[in-house]
């Protein structure tokens, strides 16, 4: 019999602990799974970088963590978080998880014009947050969403905060967000594609405020994205995922310089760099993502990869230590 798995999560470092994280969803006789076998930590402080396109699964994992999935959904697993105890959030009282969320942990939404109410001023949804969690005056929960709309370096906070959404830039509504986020003083943050739908200037701009109010709160992040070259100036550990699997983990460095799992490799490969000669196509992965019902029961990415061998196709592969704070779920690793 297996050792039952004991959480670390009230350890001084660790904030977030996620283990064996599986989430379902019903479809006819057989449900489909968006995420599988899902293992990683957030230390207090740091930014986990969480790597993948569209569909692999890395914002499922991050309603998981704040419980909002869908109510058809399925999850099981566990994910602990410092400040509960040993309670699995997963399990936690309603009651409970929803004085949890938006207070200990906060989430920017990937599209802030479908986050934000559009028929409330920005200030008072950002109050209204205040109050949910605080028992303060309106007056006090007012001048608390003026603050924090300094804090996420919003000119003349007083003025824009009886906007409404629309009256704002896309950038100005993504600071909104920010704002509303940090509003409670929040000890994890998870940022869903917060720099999507801007331009250049502006992601610059909004990933350099990040940067500040995390070295000002002490903030741990969950900082979701598809843009490799955003996460390698943001965090500090990567974890790269497809097709639902956490397929590496390590630090930023040692993943950008010596990634140790095909699909990482093959992305890596497919940037481009000022180094790139205009004149070479740029590298591709051959094949396509599966569909959520046809991923292999193996490694998902083993139809695609020139490194498989026969076990890949068995089961999903465990995650492999190549140095140490650095995994990879390849047993082709250490042969290679």
């Amino acid at each position: 019999m297996s050792e039952p798995h004991v959480p670390c999560c009230y350890h001084v470092h660790v904030l977030l602990q996620i283990h064996d994280l599986k989430i379902e969803f019903p479809a006819g006789p057989r449900p489909l799974t968006a995420v599988r076998n899902i293992d990683f930590e957030v230390e207090r402080g740091q930014v986990l970088g969480l790597v993948g396109e569209s569909g692999s699964g890395k914002s499922v994992t991050s309603l998981a963590i704040m419980r909002l999935l869908p109510p058809q959904a399925s999850a099981s697993g566990e994910i602990h978080f410092n400040g509960v105890g040993p309670q699995n959030l997963l399990t936690l009282e309603s009651e409970s998880m929803r004085q949890l969320r938006g207070s200990k942990i906060s989430m920017i939404f990937q599209e802030p014009m479908t986050a934000l109410n559009p028929v409330m001023r920005v200030g008072e949804q950002i109050a209204e947050a205040v109050r949910a969690h605080d028992s303060v005056s309106r007056k006090e929960s007012w001048n608390r969403a003026v603050e924090a709309l300094k804090e996420a370096a919003i000119p003349d906070p007083v003025t824009r905060a009886r906007d409404y959404p629309h009256q704002l830039s896309g950038g100005m509504r993504q600071r909104v967000m920010i704002a509303m986020a940090i509003v409670n003083r929040p000890e994890l943050l998870i940022a869903d594609e917060p720099t999507t739908a801007l331009d250049v200037t502006i992601q610059a701009q909004i990933l350099d405020l990040l940067a500040e109010l995390r070295r000002k709160f002490g903030l741990a992040m969950l900082f979701i994205s598809h843009d490799l070259a955003v996460v390698s100036k943001v965090a500090d550990r990567v974890a790269v995922m497809y097709a639902g699997s956490l397929v590496e983990i390590g630090p930023r460095d040692e993943i950008f310089r010596a990634p140790a799992h095909p699909y990482t490799c093959g992305l890596l490969r497919s940037v481009p760099t000022l180094a790139t000669p205009r004149e070479r196509p740029l590298a591709t992965i051959e094949g396509t993502v599966p569909p959520l019902h046809a991923v292999p029961t193996g490694c998902p990415f083993e139809p695609r990869c020139g490194y498989r061998i026969p076990e890949c196709a068995r089961a999903l592969p465990p995650l492999i230590e190549v140095t140490p704070g650095h995994q990879a779920r390849c047993p082709v690793v250490n042969r290679t």
